[in-house]
């Protein structure tokens, strides 16, 4: 699944004609020795995607992790060498950084939330609401940074959402339609915004209710109403300040900007002389 993400990278980056640049600079038997190093504190993911960039130009490229992904790095820590033909490192250098940058990005913002509620059973849990192509390997990173994953996609849980509710005139004729369709595997959740949609839904006993944009009162209140008969899973514009108040007692909390909106994390290919 990573190679094809990789080369579709290059193929954009390399165009018609090439690395034009570093071509007319480097020569074609110059060897380097280069780094990529931490510019900032955080917690690496897309290590992987990185060496491929590197060892698809050229499988002379020779990279030695220091640091894997779900290690946590300081500024100006070396997460891995990149050894070889110099013409391969420069050309992949762009490519494999917007992987490993995003990637950390997101392990490291999954990890701020994370330890914002270690105290409490809660677990933190991505989206769909991820890059176009990018989903397997966005939330890949959220585990690396220590967070769990929601659904991959639409066919593999039920997610009765608030459009659903309104075409299928309700809650309970659409918690109904979709047991009606769903395999005995198959999990059904449906989301709520007050507490009296919660109070008709657990009437049909989903497996779990989705909380959404629910004051932190509210969400004890729910938390009491469902009285451990459903999985619990809080969303809404959760940030490490206010995860804390919102986890007693929830047993989820989905946070859709950490795979489209976290900050990447600096990383940089650094030039060592032999």
């Amino acid at each position: 699944m990573l190679e094809p993400l990789v080369r579709a990278a290059l193929l954009e980056d390399l165009g018609r004609a090439g690395d034009i640049t570093t071509d007319a600079i480097v020569a074609p038997y110059h060897y380097a020795r280069t780094v990529l190093a931490a510019r900032q504190c955080g917690i690496i993911a897309g290590l992987d995607l990185a060496k491929l960039a590197f060892r698809l130009i050229s499988p002379d490229v020779e990279i030695s992790v220091e640091r894997p992904d779900g290690s946590s790095v300081v500024e100006g820590e070396v997460i891995a060498s990149v050894v070889g033909p110099a013409r391969a490192i420069l050309t992949a250098e762009r490519s494999a950084l917007n992987f490993l940058c995003h990637l950390s990005g997101i392990a490291t913002a999954t990890a701020s939330i994370v330890a914002a509620v270690r105290e409490y059973p809660a677990k933190i849990v991505c989206t769909r609401k991820t890059t176009p192509g990018l989903r397997t390997v966005e939330k890949y990173a959220v585990r690396a940074g220590g967070g769990s994953n929601h659904r991959f996609g639409l066919d593999d849980a039920i997610l009765i959402k608030d459009n659903h509710i309104a075409i299928a005139g309700g809650i309970r004729a659409a918690i109904k339609r979709a047991r009606n369709s769903a395999g005995h595997l198959v999990k059904i959740e449906v989301e709520v915004d007050t507490l009296t949609q919660l109070e008709e839904a657990l009437t049909l006993a989903p497996d779990a209710v989705l909380l959404d944009n629910m004051s932190v009162d509210e969400l004890r209140q729910a938390v009491s109403m469902v009285a451990g008969r459903a999985i619990t899973e809080a969303s809404g514009r959760i940030t490490a300040s206010t995860a804390p108040a919102i986890a007693a007692g929830i047993d989820l909390i989905s946070i859709g900007w950490l795979t489209h909106s976290a900050p990447v994390l600096d990383i940089g290919l650094d030039y060592r002389a032999a």
